[in-house]
């Protein structure tokens, strides 16, 4: 969600500052600032809108001075604007503030702030913290820091500074992330590691409840709760700053789309035995007689990853009989679930950020239960407090529509099912290498798909106006719906929905008219007849039919207006293809409509608070 920036050193805060805060614009947001600590004291500017509107207001009258804090706003408390833009000061410009979550008890603070004289500028929470700082100063910003926080309720990262020690950055993490950087003579804050790459490449990443004090001698961690110091080793970054770059290509979204190939075949390569074609999963800790003695399983996740779960949940119960439930982690979090000594939770969250995930992960360890999670970055909070992890080799996914690391979600499902299947001996050796060699092929076929984009462009273009668009499909042609039906609402603000094939006649018909575009996944062998006739009730009342259909088809084609052939697979791995010309599809109805691809409005890559 939002972006911090921290900076301690030598050089031009703004410069590094503003330099960060680029790197984030992936995240999400509304408007952006910057503090910079110099002889006058506290000085700053911050604008609603692009970076590029505080870029140009800082050319023309910059701010000096080598301490800096800065960020990148999505708003939750208060309509985006330069009032309520970070970082926010107290009313005497002595404490500046940056900060992402959302403080939960602000108003009761606000309130007992209003009543000692505080005056207030904006409708944030966050205005509350530099007020409070400034209220409860003892003269060690360390201190003061740590009272204040065991104030506020809620979840946040926290970059501070104060004119009267000009020498300090002082950050605190409470359930959204936050990384210090090391340098030379220089330290630095990021909410995201692409933040401070570009200066140093050795880090700590801060766990809940902690806190760093950064100088331009070196950082000092520890426990905000206790005072005491924390001693932690540096994390070295071995992936490459260019990997977040576009390389050639007109956005993030399409660069991503067609890294699926390499994405896929780096996240299943290593997982599979060559010679015996089996599953191999040495990341996890739990023993296979552990892992057999699981007779339920939860998947909790939000958005595209609780799509993959849905793929997940048809594979794992077809391959190992062990009943699975999928759950969106907003509405989980809140529910009493049954757990029994014999439960397994799946979490998953591309970002491993997520708020209302980790929520749930948090409320299942309480519960005794063992979470494995799933999820695209080393380090992340999900990835630290699961039991198990593995991750998706995706590599860097900027656009906020998701699409790689989707797929790599998948196949990581995939392979679980599959291990859990040959621990469980559920399946036959030689069909789990069959599958094993279908899932071989697949990056090879998602590059064939990829050549064939030309018909989802066109067809993209032809829907660019259209009202509302339907997706259907059944089994789990019905759950890559739901992932093809998000992707279109995301990036290209076209209304869709996604509705069981089956569901059709009772109620979805009334909103099928002449030339409502529906498209139709038609991949199930099982249910292919099913899928059929639905098709031609749509196309009964008027509908015009994109349909899809598995290589070798000639049956769909009589029933539909356009066919796009997916590569002959098995059944059951036909997501994974089906999935990229929907990607495709959403990708160039945003182009036709010629939208921000990669930042799509009100929306953000990592949602880190409710």
């Amino acid at each position: 969600m939002c972006g911090i920036v921290g900076y301690i050193g030598n050089k031009s805060a703004q410069e590094v500052v503003v330099g960060g805060l680029r790197k984030l614009e992936y995240r999400g947001y509304d408007s952006a600032g910057v503090a910079v600590l110099n002889e006058q004291g506290l000085e700053f500017d911050k604008a609603k809108g692009r970076l590029a509107v505080l870029e140009e207001r800082l050319a023309a009258q910059p701010l000096r001075g080598t301490v800096g804090i800065g960020h990148t706003r999505w708003a939750t408390h208060g309509k985006p604007s330069d009032e309520n833009s970070h970082p926010h000061l107290d009313e005497k410009h002595a404490f500046a503030v940056v900060h992402n979550g959302i403080i939960e008890n602000f108003l009761p603070i606000k309130e007992e702030l209003l009543a000692k004289g505080y005056t207030f500028t904006s409708e944030t929470d966050t205005e509350v913290i530099a007020h409070l700082l400034a209220d409860m100063y003892d003269g060690d910003i360390v201190s003061t820091a740590r009272k204040a926080v065991k104030r506020m309720r809620g979840a946040y990262a926290l970059g501070i500074m104060t004119e009267h020690e000009p020498d300090k950055l002082v950050a605190v993490r409470l359930a959204s992330p936050l990384v210090v950087g090391i340098g030379e003579g220089e330290s630095f804050i990021g909410s995201d590691i692409p933040a401070i790459l570009e200066h140093t490449r050795d880090v700590y990443i801060l766990n809940e409840g902690e806190m760093a004090v950064l100088t331009r001698d070196g950082v000092e961690l520890m426990d905000v709760e206790s005072g005491k110091k924390v001693e932690r080793e540096i994390f070295h970054v071995e992936w490459d700053l260019v990997q977040a770059e576009k390389g050639g290509y007109d956005s993030f979204m399409l660069k991503e789309i067609y890294e699926q190939p390499q994405a896929v075949r780096d996240t299943m390569g290593p997982r599979i035995d060559p010679d015996s074609k089996r599953v191999i999963l040495p990341e996890l800790k739990m023993s296979d007689a552990q892992l057999a003695s699981y007779d339920r399983i939860y998947i909790v996740a939000c958005g595209t990853s609780m799509h993959a779960g849905l793929v997940g949940k048809d594979v794992i119960e077809k391959w190992t009989r062990i009943p699975v439930e999928v759950a969106v982690a907003s509405e989980f979090r809140y529910r009493d679930p049954i757990y029994s000594d014999n439960t397994l939770m799946i979490v998953i969250s591309q970002s491993g950020e997520t708020a209302d995930t980790l929520a749930a992960l948090r409320e299942a360890k309480k519960s005794q239960v063992k979470v494995l999670a799933i999820t695209n970055v080393v380090g992340s909070s999900v990835a630290r407090e699961a039991d198990e992890v593995l991750f998706t080799w995706a590599g860097p996914e900027v656009a906020v529509a998701s699409t790689k690391a989707y797929t790599s979600q998948v196949v990581t499902l995939y392979l679980f099912a599959l291990y859990l299947a040959q621990v469980k001996g559920t399946i036959a050796s030689a069909e789990i290498a069959n599958i094993v060699d279908h899932l071989q092929a697949i990056p090879a076929q998602i590059s064939t798909l990829l050549e064939q984009s030309d018909s989802m462009r066109t067809f993209a273009e032809s829907i660019q106006d259209v009202g509302s668009l339907f997706f259907i499909g059944r089994s789990l042609d019905y759950a890559v719906s739901l992932e093809g039906s998000l992707k279109l609402k995301e990036i290209s603000y076209i209304h869709s929905e996604a509705y069981p094939a089956g569901e059709l006649k009772h109620g979805t018909l009334a909103l099928i008219e002449e030339n409502v575009p529906v498209v139709a996944l038609a991949t199930q062998p099982d249910i292919f007849e099913k899928m059929v006739s639905n098709i031609v009730e749509v196309k009964a009342r008027g509908g015009r039919i994109l349909g899809f259909a598995m290589e070798g088809d000639t049956e769909l084609a009589k029933t539909v207006d356009e066919v796009v052939t997916i590569p002959a697979t098995l059944p059951m791995l036909t997501p994974i293809l089906s999935v990229i010309p929907l990607q495709m599809l959403a990708y160039y109805a945003s182009v036709a409509r010629g939208l921000d691809v990669d930042k799509p409005r009100n929306l953000a890559k990592s949602v880190t608070v409710e």
